[in-house]
């Protein structure tokens, strides 16, 4: 065999690597490897048919392939750019049944539930768990935060000497249904109400350079509650203060604002877009610590008090996951804008 065709079998082996294996989208690996997508899609179909013998020159006889490469190609764009709602169906998540009819409708190609889960695979797809976005939000309104609203706080807070952080509150309850729960084989364990369920609430805040603060609230949360946390706050960071929350009506509060106006620029806020909490790095403490506290044995309320001031006390200490949560595709932004 010739130098020339074991160079050209090594690219198509590493390019059904890259997207198999390593899970790597289709138009970067095409991009990288100077070839056009319909290739791609054409030695991922082979790959499909025959595994890694049927990539190499001369050797393309064999099965009939029953998913072609635009069949695949199909598949990927309908996955990765569309939603199961394009198809007339009332839900917007594709599972594996639901991507099995649309490809038999659409393409009159009929597969095992369990070869649409290879068909994915072999595409470089894999289950994701969604981010769920309001249909509330405003374009406009993320983009003037993106463009004017946070880089103006930012240009703000170096002339003051403050230091950035954002703040959220968080509701815990008892009667959450996070993770998973032992039963019977075969039998849906079935979670009964009681109505004794009880919950907390907790107001938190992180920083860029990986520091947070939280406070646990009594009763409800108010502008005086609120601007008791401000106060706190600034007094722990032992310099002036920046603070990004979301539209919270006593954020916005008369109280609030004559607060603020006060402070002559010792405790500063802006507001993130309505409906866009994925801007914010501060939800990832709450996700991490509900996630841990389905884990724990709740008996009562001030188990669950327990148990949860251990996990934002672990959290807390933990620099560099803090740091983690503002390298999010949604939360880079902020670390671009220090930059």
């Amino acid at each position: 065999m010739s130098t020339k065709i074991e160079l050209r079998n090594q690219k198509r082996k590493e390019v059904v690597e890259a997207i198999v294996l390593r899970q790597e989208p289709v138009h970067v690996v095409a991009r990288v490897y100077r070839i056009p997508q319909r290739t791609v899609f054409d030695w991922l179909s082979r790959y499909r048919a025959g595994g890694w013998d049927a990539l190499k020159e001369g050797r393309r006889s064999g099965r009939p392939r029953k998913v072609s490469a635009e069949a695949m190609q199909w598949v990927y764009q309908a996955v990765t750019q569309g939603s199961p709602q394009q198809y007339q169906f009332e839900f917007c998540l594709w599972t594996l049944n639901t991507l099995r009819g649309v490809i038999e409708r659409e393409l009159g190609i009929k597969l095992s539930k369990s070869a649409v889960s290879r068909l994915l695979g072999h595409l470089g797809l894999s289950p994701q768990r969604p981010i769920y976005k309001s249909y509330r939000q405003n374009p406009k309104q993320r983009k003037r935060y993106l463009h004017t609203t946070f880089p103006a706080a930012v240009a703000k807070a170096r002339q003051r000497g403050a230091e950035l952080f954002f703040l959220d509150e968080a509701a815990v309850r008892s009667d959450a249904h996070r993770g998973t729960t032992w039963g019977k084989i075969g039998e849906t364990p079935v979670v009964a109400n009681s109505g004794g369920r009880f919950g907390l609430k907790v107001i938190s805040a992180i920083s860029p350079r990986g520091e947070m603060r939280f406070s646990f609230i009594a009763d409800r949360m108010n502008s005086q509650r609120f601007i008791a946390f401000l106060k706190k706050l600034r007094k722990d960071v032992g310099k002036p203060i920046m603070v990004i929350a979301d539209n919270a009506l006593y954020h916005h509060s008369k109280e609030t604002q004559a607060f603020i106006d006060q402070q002559d620029g010792d405790i500063d806020l802006e507001f993130l877009p309505a409906y866009s909490p994925e801007f914010n790095p501060d939800e990832q403490v709450w996700n991490h610590a509900k996630a841990r506290l389905a884990k724990r044995s709740i008996l009562s309320k001030e188990d669950m008090k327990h148990h949860l001031m251990a996990i934002l006390r672990s959290i807390q200490k933990q620099t560099k996951l803090i740091k983690s949560f503002f390298r999010l595709p949604d939360t880079k932004y902020i670390l671009d804008g220090l930059s």
